[in-house]
């Protein structure tokens, strides 16, 4: 008997891409698993263990030019629209590599990462179960709670509150309606005549299965899509890269904004440099989070890295400090291990907002709060309960229930 044939689909950016390779490892016992991405993806799909195609040639610098600007997107309407015209390019051509190779193969499931919504129509159009993949539930529109990219708002359980919230959610409704209506051409070319399904849940998610890469424990009470399932997050990192993570015995803190940010890095490494300079009791690194790439100006006092593996160094540091990304996010609440988050832009400031309410992150508004709050942490008196979630984040978990699902799916 055949095994059954699942394709994954994820951009190259690591906190997409990582998860997906993480879902694809775990479910080479019971199917043959590609991963469609681009050219820059390949080696690690590859270190993964996983087989790998290569689509839309060139996509790498054109991604790179719209995922990393160099000031922050947030909700300035005007740099939102000139990026979603950009990603609108994008997609079409992942679009027509897609219908291209399904016209010719079809997996038995095809699994894909949030942003890359238009496999959606593709596999509805040649039969194919299509489930989503995503690593940032709390951006999902869900009723009972305030919406995200809002700058990370928290809720209010009085009538104010609810009022609040659902002003603000017609308002992003009609925010996306909006630009839905300005580009209604090209999106209904991708299987997107309305942004909503008659039930009111978003057409750009799979109706059949989300596979939320979270903890329900961690989000704000809502009233979730009914295909969402809470599986847990799903984390891989590149092997053997980068400098090993130290240990001598001294206190270490790591800082890192992840892939992206590049405008804030420079800003954050001087404040920290100077904040290194005033400790030296303390060993402070900064990792640019670029696997390509060298790190920019050295530092007398700081210790830059183009790379660390966040699983083998998280565990080692006394604490972290982060942009609210999804895979710092979740290493360091695997390890117990107190963080300090300063969002700059996208779903960050409501990773921020849920890593505060639940008393495992201290929320930082701006770089100058930093030195007194590093104090607090390294001092204890943050009132944190980093270790709270480190049962839940067990290795196996999540993986064990994204087979089953699978399974089910695949009548396995």
């Amino acid at each position: 008997m055949n095994r059954p044939r699942i394709e994954l689909l994820a951009p190259p950016f690591a906190g997409h891409l990582h998860p997906i390779l993480a879902i694809g490892r775990a479910l080479q016992g019971i199917a043959e698993v590609t991963v469609v991405s681009t050219d820059g993806a390949q080696a690690r799909i590859r270190a993964a263990g996983l087989a790998g195609v290569a689509v839309v040639p060139g996509a790498d610098a054109a991604l790179r030019a719209i995922t990393d600007p160099p000031h922050p997107v947030g909700a300035h309407p005007l740099r939102l629209h000139a990026q979603f015209e950009r990603s609108l390019d994008l997609l079409e051509a992942f679009a027509r590599a897609l219908a291209e190779r399904y016209a010719r193969q079809r997996p038995d499931l095809l699994i894909a990462d949030f942003t890359l919504p238009v496999a959606g129509p593709i596999a509805r159009r040649h039969g194919i179960p299509w489930w989503t993949s995503h690593p940032s539930p709390c951006v999902i529109e869900a009723r009972g709670g305030p919406p995200a990219y809002l700058g990370g708002w928290r809720p209010r359980r009085d009538a104010l509150g609810r009022t609040r919230d659902a002003i603000a959610a017609a308002l992003v409704r009609g925010f996306k309606r909006g630009v839905h209506r300005l580009h209604r051409r090209r999106l209904a070319a991708l299987g997107f005549p309305s942004l909503y399904r008659d039930d009111g849940s978003e057409a750009a998610y799979s109706d059949d299965c989300i596979l939320a890469l979270g903890l329900r424990d961690l989000e704000f009470e809502r009233s979730w899509p009914s295909s969402l399932h809470f599986v847990g997050p799903l984390l891989w990192s590149p092997p053997d890269r980068g400098v090993p993570p130290p240990d001598d015995g001294r206190v270490h803190i790591l800082a890192t904004l992840g892939t992206h940010l590049g405008f804030a890095k420079d800003v954050l490494a001087a404040r920290l440099d100077g904040f290194a300079a005033s400790h030296p009791d303390l060993v402070v690194h900064f990792s640019d989070g670029r696997l390509d790439a060298d790190p920019q100006a050295s530092h007398p006092h700081l210790r830059r890295h183009a790379w660390i593996d966040y699983p083998s160094w998280v565990p080692r540091m006394r604490a972290v400090l982060h942009h609210g990304g999804a895979g710092v996010m979740w290493e360091c609440l695997r390890a117990g291990v107190p963080a300090l988050v300063m969002p700059h832009d996208y779903d960050q400031f409501d990773h921020a907002a849920r890593l505060d309410a639940a008393g495992v992150a201290l929320r930082l508004g701006h770089v100058r709060a930093l030195p007194a709050a590093l104090e607090r942490v390294l001092g204890g008196d943050a009132g944190l309960a980093p270790g709270r979630f480190v049962d839940a984040l067990r290795p196996g978990i999540a993986e064990a229930q994204v087979v089953s699902l699978a399974k089910a799916r695949l009548g396995l």
